[in-house]
């Protein structure tokens, strides 16, 4: 006989964290794991559909093109700014409570974006959205510590890369259908508006599915930590964001020496803190942990990687070839179509036994699938049918390292800083994008008026795929505890 879905969330305290797979059924699980990719979706779409519509919004809203370029902006950089913050909190308060408050205010504020009258009200709002959705995104791997083993996790997370993939694909489209239908005359409005029903139900069933974690007994948040860090991300990633040219100058190097010094800063205030026996905004005894220190390398290095090069070959396309905005998306679908079908699958199928392996291996297909795909676009004037597998073959790579990296950093982390961890992960993650634009995509842009503009940035992604070998023959043989039983 099933166990009934229970009206109201489970109550788990702190010490019976590994009791939380025997005490919810399996239905409850699921419901509260779909719950999950829901929020999940709604930050991938409304991330990458504003893309889509920007030039609707810059006609209604009669902005220029810096408002424009922070109607985008304002939400990735307040996204990558607070999540280390939004992570502690789910510490301090409970992932299931912070998770509620941030789907709620990325509901809220997505009502406000739908209603903005000018640039700066939806700008505003756009900041609101980034500011929640940092408070909602790191809260999604504490559900899942709480929800199951470590083992299991590795299934469940599959999930992530296909739900992720498939929102990068539907969220471009999805906003060029919704302003050719202009539903009740609402036209952008709509691309915002759409979030408010499923995000509604999306707090609902939290409330009713999600477990509860006791909080933390010391509720106390390190503001002056707080403060250093995210001054620090944001002197890291303001210039690559408001600058539009990518390359490196005597601005950028101020802004990230500044950034640095703030970093240190910070990391002096938290051992200061730590000897007082204060609260801390980072655990600094996490980076102790050999497989978490770990998979925060591989994910700055392979996020720079990875972001790089999708700029570099949506860029050349356009630049060198001619492709329109549409070809040049079509062409995505194959590589998107790989990392779907790695993550679902084949890190599903692998990973748990080979471990490490899976990484490197996919370390190593993706970096031979990219020498492919830029040596074709060198070589111009060749049939697109021909690089569909080769981007096939890139999409497996990255799918086989960026599919594992959340559940390998957190394998061994107490659950009790799972909120921490994701949110340092997510935060690495942003930088190691923003990186990747500076590195990958200035040896590109330096390089292309010789003709050497391919080389030159297959061999910054390279580099950057030889530090994740690096990193990666360094983790644990056997990643994953085996569970009793």
């Amino acid at each position: 006989m099933k166990t009934p879905v229970a009206s109201a969330p489970l109550s788990i305290h702190s010490h019976r964290h590994g009791e939380v797979a025997a005490e919810l059924s399996a239905r409850q699980k699921s419901m509260a794991f779909f719950t999950l990719l829901t929020a999940l979706a709604l930050e991938i779409i409304d991330l990458t559909i504003v893309n889509t519509v920007l030039p609707a919004i810059e006609h209604d809203l009669k902005a220029g093109s810096a408002q424009s370029q922070w109607v985008i902006a304002a939400y990735s950089l307040s996204f990558a700014v607070l999540l280390i913050l939004g992570g502690r909190l789910g510490d301090l308060f409970g992932g299931r409570r912070m998770f509620l408050l941030g789907v709620g205010g990325f509901t809220a504020s997505s009502l406000l974006c739908g209603l903005a009258a000018t640039p700066h009200h939806l700008i505003a709002a756009r900041a609101m959205q980034g500011t929640t959705g940092a408070m909602m995104a790191p809260q999604v791997m504490t559900m899942i510590q709480l929800l199951y083993d470590p083992v299991e996790r590795i299934g469940r997370i599959a999930w992530f890369g296909v739900v992720g993939g498939l929102s990068a694909i539907v969220g471009p489209l999805l906003g060029g259908v919704l302003i050719a239908l202009n539903l009740f005359g609402l036209g952008w409005r709509a691309v915002f508006l759409l979030n408010v029903p499923i995000g509604l139900m999306a707090v609902l069933a939290g409330i009713a599915l999600l477990p509860r974690a006791e909080p933390h007994p010391d509720r106390r948040i390190d503001l002056v930590g707080t403060a250093l860090f995210g001054a620090g991300l944001f002197a890291f990633l303001f210039p690559m964001i408001q600058e539009k040219r990518h390359g490196f100058g005597m601005s950028m190097a101020g802004w990230w020496l500044a950034a640095l010094g703030l970093a240190g800063a910070g990391l002096i205030h938290q051992h200061r803190r730590l000897r007082k026996r204060q609260a801390t905004v980072i655990e600094p005894g996490m980076f102790a942990n050999d497989t978490f220190r770990l998979g925060v390398l591989i994910s700055l290095s392979f996020s720079a990687a990875n972001t790089g090069f999708l700029f570099v070959f949506a860029y050349a396309l356009q630049r060198e070839l001619a492709f329109s905005a549409l070809q040049t998306g079509l062409l995505h679908v194959p590589f998107s179509a790989g990392v779907m079908f790695s993550m679902a699958f084949l890190v599903r199928r692998f990973l748990a036994q080979y471990g490490r392996l899976v990484l490197i291996v996919g370390a190593i297909i993706m970096g031979a699938g990219c020498m492919g795909i830029l040596g074709w676009i060198a070589l111009g004037a060749v049939r697109p049918v021909l690089l569909i597998p080769v981007l096939l073959l890139a999409g497996v790579g990255m799918g086989l390292v960026s599919g594992p990296l959340g559940a390998v950093s957190v394998a061994r982390v107490e659950r009790q800083q799972a909120g921490s961890a994701s949110g340092i992960i997510k935060t690495v993650q942003q930088m190691g994008g923003a990186l990747g634009i500076a590195l990958v995509g200035s040896a590109y842009l330096q390089s292309a008026p010789s003709g050497r503009g391919e080389a030159a940035a297959l061999a910054a992604m390279l580099a950057l795929l030889a530090l994740c070998l690096l990193w990666a023959v360094r983790l644990p043989t056997e990643i994953f505890p085996r569970q009793a039983g």
